[in-house]
């Protein structure tokens, strides 16, 4: 799909057809994350940081799983 950038008051932006928007499951108000890949751009309503914090957590959880247990009681 080809998208077409345009002047947006002061800025440049590209609309995003009614069907990705559907796909991605976002509409107005909602935030889309941008990261650079080696093959490109890649566009996303997740947060990629989370994924790297929950890692992070499982971590922690799992190096002290016997404290976890304790601190649950």
């Amino acid at each position: 799909m080809k998208l077409k950038i345009q002047k947006i008051g002061n800025s440049l932006g590209a609309s995003i057809p009614q069907e990705i928007l559907e796909k991605m499951n976002v509409g107005e108000g909602d935030s889309l994350y941008v990261t650079q890949t080696p093959d490109g751009i890649y566009l996303t309503p997740y947060d990629p940081e989370f994924k790297t914090v929950m890692e992070t957590a499982k971590n922690i959880t799992n190096r002290y799983r016997n404290a976890m247990k304790e601190l649950a009681k």
